[in-house]
């Protein structure tokens, strides 16, 4: 019975169906980054034969969408926003500003002059 269970998916704070994505999009890169960055390797050599690069060319074409990098979005962790994230506390634009103002984030005080 208890294999049958959903595994408990442990983000941190809101979850939503697009951060549930997000995640999992970031692990299907990371499994397969080693085997894209070896198949564009080859693509792009141009000492090897031809035939070898177009097979390489139509594996990379064909391999999900998911292990392209670009696909990658940062997420705030707190809020699950897309938009307007900084990068060095993984935060929205609010959430930092929130998070900040009760002194949650160490080295970070508002300014004053």
């Amino acid at each position: 019975m208890s294999q049958f269970r959903a595994k408990k998916l442990d983000l941190g704070g809101f979850v939503n169906a697009k951060i549930i994505r997000d995640h999992t999009k970031r692990k299907v890169f990371m499994e397969h980054e080693h085997e894209r960055q070896a198949l564009r390797y080859i693509a792009r050599n141009t000492s090897l034969p031809q035939r070898l690069r177009t097979v390489a060319q139509l594996e990379l074409a064909q391999m999900h969408c998911y292990t392209r990098p670009c696909q990658i979005n940062n997420r705030c962790v707190n809020g699950g926003v897309s938009r307007s994230v900084m990068r060095a506390f993984r935060m929205g634009r609010y959430q930092f500003r929130i998070n900040a103002l009760a002194g949650n984030l160490p080295g970070v005080q508002k300014a004053s002059w």
